[in-house]
């Protein structure tokens, strides 16, 4: 499984602006020039490596793009916190800017989405999450003045950027180690290893056992099952449960799975 857990970095819009405040309104021709993508990084599930990409000495992200886009098509599923609202956006968004290629599909789980459907946290940021599960924390930047340097050339800055945006990524994998046990499956890994559909889920393995069973509305019966090796669960259909008796225990009576 080809799983890539990524993170962005991004500078603002400069703009003209008569004054400051909370609700202004600025139209997009005071901008005096468009936001860009800082820094890329990025880490493949189980691997130790972080790898970073950042914009150029003119502070251009068509580069950084370019071999980004390539890394993201070699992925089978992209993990980010608010990704689908932010970071696949950003990308696609600056793609188009400079006429890179960009996949119009792309297989995420976004941790954010998972931890407001499926929780209570009492903050969805990633910090947070990350801390109440024990699991790390953001590096501290200092706030918006980080962010002054890196635009005004800082080299120091930007260095500082990226180990930021690198430890987000860091995090992130640990967050959703602990998030994919008690949340909906966005890709079968069990399936994407050559596997039938009955194995895990989310860890590929075929030790599982039968969890019992639900009966929907209609009367539509849902075998659940448990993977021995990572704990996760999950349902499956009458006929592929069978397939996982004759794997288990041979050829096996259909009206054993009373489905």
């Amino acid at each position: 499984m080809r799983r890539l857990f990524f993170d962005i970095e991004t500078a603002p819009n400069i703009v003209y602006s008569w004054r400051v405040g909370y609700r202004i309104i600025l139209p997009p021709d005071n901008i005096i020039q468009e936001r860009k993508i800082i820094c890329v990084c990025w880490k493949w599930e189980h691997k130790s490596k972080v790898y970073s990409l950042q914009w150029d000495k003119d502070q251009d992200d068509k580069k950084l793009l370019e071999e980004f886009v390539k890394v993201c098509k070699e992925a089978e599923e992209l993990v980010a916190h608010n990704g689908d609202k932010f970071d696949v956006k950003w990308l696609r968004t600056r793609c188009i800017y400079h006429r890179i290629n960009f996949p119009d599909k792309i297989k995420t789980f976004d941790t954010l989405k998972k931890s407001r459907k499926g929780f209570r946290f009492n903050s969805n940021k990633l910090d947070y999450i990350a801390q109440f599960l024990g699991v790390g924390e953001k590096v501290k930047t200092g706030g918006f003045d980080l962010w002054i340097k890196t635009m005004n050339g800082d080299k120091k800055a930007l260095q500082e950027m990226v180990d930021y945006c690198k430890n987000d990524v860091i995090i992130l994998e640990k967050v959703f180690n602990e998030l994919e046990k008690y949340v909906e499956h966005n890709t079968h890994v069990g399936v994407v290893m050559g596997g039938d559909r009955w194995s895990c889920v989310t860890c590929g393995s075929e030790d599982v056992r039968f969890n019992g069973q639900t009966i929907s509305k209609t009367g539509t019966v849902k075998f659940r099952m448990r993977c021995n090796d990572c704990g996760k669960g999950w349902s499956i259909a009458g006929s592929v449960y069978r397939r996982f008796l004759e794997f288990k225990y041979g050829k096996v009576k259909k009206d054993n799975t009373n489905s």
